[in-house]
């Protein structure tokens, strides 16, 4: 039973996860909008709010230096400058829900579910 156990496997051991939402949180912030799989969408959707809300925190309470490098570690260097620049007044008054899942049709190869995320205006 998967009682108490949070997060999606994706059929990659811990590292290559943790290098598969790296990049994929880059993209995100740099390109805004990115398509991928549902289960990836929807798993990533948990994290990039976690990250704006970090941030957002960091900018109210003054340590965005602390912030900084913690969140260089997860993402790039410019995706952290967008993030603690232009996304954190474009989400000053929104409390949470700063990106939307979107299915579409599936794959024709494999019919995986296909879904795109992207940031809400």
């Amino acid at each position: 039973m998967k009682h108490l156990q949070k997060g999606r496997k994706l059929g990659r051991v811990r590292s290559q996860r943790t290098a598969l939402f790296r990049t994929m949180l880059g993209s995100l912030i740099m390109e805004e909008k990115i398509k991928t799989t549902e289960a990836k969408a929807k798993e990533l959707k948990i994290k990039i709010d976690r990250l704006i809300n970090r941030a957002k925190l960091s900018k109210i309470e003054t340590k965005k230096v602390a912030v900084i490098r913690e969140l260089r570690i997860k993402i790039p260097l410019m995706a952290v400058k967008k993030i603690t620049g232009e996304f954190l007044d474009k989400f000053s008054k929104r409390g949470s829900g700063y990106a939307r899942v979107i299915k579409l049709a599936p794959r024709k190869g494999d019919a995986a579910k296909l879904a795109i995320i992207e940031f809400v205006d």
